[in-house]
């Protein structure tokens, strides 16, 4: 499936699904889910879950099921439903194998200077959403950029998630959104692991989820190309990233909110 459309057009899409593929049946709900709201409230949408947390605070967490499962799983759900999907990589056999069922690969946050797996995630030809490190100034994307432009890459887009800001916390800084855009960079604003608190639970990841959808309304106004917004039904009970992810039952009454503010300020 191809996702050019999604990324050349002058309004944002949206980028949502759960943390993890906790199992198939679960994906399946999800995705449907999310495909009957984004279809009510008129919003392009990218399905996202992660085949493998390789970065979780503990070596007791959950993981996934591995990628060759967890990407047909992810594509068998695009072709049923028509829409395209995403998931994240970690290395450079993992960009070549995703490419064959992936539709945006995405970079990790802090894999994100990697310059070997840039590399080969340009040479899938597919489009690329890398995570900007919680270690890096917006500026600092620029390099990211010229090392994709070099292995000839020009279908990207990067992810604004958050910068570290002491201990076991992050701060979205939405000057950032705006510094990235001004350098001609496409730019997605990851609303729920902005409001994480890394390692914050001690053998966990903790988080602030009812700051998201704050964080995306502001990230909306700033003009950016995307919102990334995990989502799962009982976030309570997730088997990753709980603490930061957007109630299903809440998702539809925020997308219709980011849609507003949208169009207020196209006026």
């Amino acid at each position: 499936m191809q996702i050019g459309p999604l990324t050349t057009t002058s309004d944002p899409f949206f980028i949502l699904g759960p943390c993890g593929l906790e199992n198939e049946e679960f994906a399946w709900r999800m995705a449907r889910s999310l495909k009957e709201i984004c279809e009510r409230t008129q919003t392009p949408f990218i399905f996202k879950a992660s085949f493998d947390k390789a970065n979780r605070t503990s070596v007791d967490s959950y993981r996934g099921p591995g990628i060759e499962e967890g990407c047909r799983i992810l594509s068998e759900i695009s072709k049923e439903l028509n829409v395209p999907v995403t998931t994240d990589i970690h290395n450079e056999a993992q960009a070549e194998i995703a490419a064959s069922y992936i539709d945006l690969l995405q970079v990790p946050a802090f894999l994100c200077r990697q310059t070997d797996l840039l590399e080969a995630c340009a040479k899938t030809g597919k489009t690329i959403n890398v995570k900007k490190g919680q270690f890096l100034a917006p500026w600092d994307t620029v390099n990211i950029a010229e090392k994709l432009r070099a292995f000839g890459c020009e279908d990207f887009l990067i992810t604004e998630r958050g910068t570290t800001f002491g201990y076991n916390n992050l701060v979205a800084d939405m000057r950032s959104l705006y510094w990235m855009r001004k350098e001609g960079l496409k730019v997605i604003f990851d609303a729920t692991h902005s409001v994480q608190r890394p390692g914050g639970l001690g053998g966990t990841t903790g988080g602030d989820g009812e700051l998201a959808p704050v964080l995306a309304r502001a990230a909306i106004a700033t003009g950016v190309d995307a919102v990334f917004m995990e989502v799962h039904e009982n976030p309570a009970e997730a088997l990753s990233d709980g603490p930061n992810q957007i109630p299903l039952s809440e998702i539809e009454g925020v997308l219709k909110k980011l849609h507003a503010i949208h169009q207020a300020c196209k006026v």
